[in-house]
């Protein structure tokens, strides 16, 4: 192919990719009370049945809003996000039609496997992250004492559980990383086994940098699993003869 071949086959996917986002915004857009009502979930569980929101709930705390516009932008937050996370399958794929006519064979093996890992490990990721609210929202409403009593707005609720899941999905692709450094022979198996205290040490510092929430059971959940997936790794590594 040609370059000017190359850039409208890039453009044709780009386009798809964009559609498919506007596609899934909307979808979402419509289904915004239902989302609103699960991604809320930890926040009503962790105020449920305490002296809140004007007395004694059984049940827990709305979300509020301080501006006029604050219903309107969470919604637009709600639609955007999850469109991009309904879309995340259709671009992958267009992105794997774009690169696979230039791959060998042997590297289209390897990419299929970096590809359906980095989706599950991401996805992995998300998901741990979803159970991590609920005990961070717990430490951070009551970490200041009982003479204060928080009132959280929906707009900051919603950007703290969104980044809270692309952190730890990002921090899920960890050993994506070391592998593809294995492969290429830029690190081994020896380096990694060596440097397990150093390791260690680095995946705590960025644990404790990337949680958005800043809470200890945050810290937690990311660094052990980001360390077993080290070892793993090496595991891997020693594997592939590394």
């Amino acid at each position: 192919m040609t370059l000017v071949e190359h850039l409208t086959e890039l453009r044709k996917r780009v386009i798809i990719c964009a559609v498919a986002v506007v596609v899934c915004s909307i979808v979402m857009f419509f289904l915004y009370n239902r989302v609103l009502h699960f991604l809320s979930g930890p926040y009503e569980q962790v105020t449920r049945g305490q002296t809140a929101c004007g007395g004694t709930k059984t049940t827990g705390c709305d979300l509020i809003a301080t501006g006029p516009l604050d219903p309107f932008i969470v919604r637009l937050k709600i639609a955007g996000y999850g469109g991009m996370a309904l879309a995340v399958p259709i671009v992958f794929w267009e992105i794997w039609r774009f690169v696979t006519p230039g791959l060998r064979k042997s590297e289209r093996k390897y990419g299929i496997g970096f590809l359906i890992s980095s989706v599950v490990l991401f996805a992995l990721g998300a998901v741990v992250a979803w159970f991590t609210v609920e005990k961070a929202l717990d430490f951070l409403l009551h970490v200041g004492g009982p003479s204060i009593q928080p009132f959280i707005t929906a707009d900051k609720y919603l950007t703290l559980v969104s980044l809270m899941i692309l952190a730890f999905g990002v921090a899920f692709e960890f050993p994506i990383l070391l592998v593809a450094l294995l492969l290429a022979r830029v690190i081994n198996t020896r380096q990694l086994r060596h440097s397990r205290r150093w390791a260690a040490v680095g995946i705590t510092t960025f644990a404790a940098v990337i949680t958005p929430s800043q809470d200890p059971f945050s810290l937690l959940f990311m660094a052990i699993p980001m360390y077993i997936f080290y070892e793993i790794a090496i595991v891997i590594g020693r594997l592939m003869k590394r």
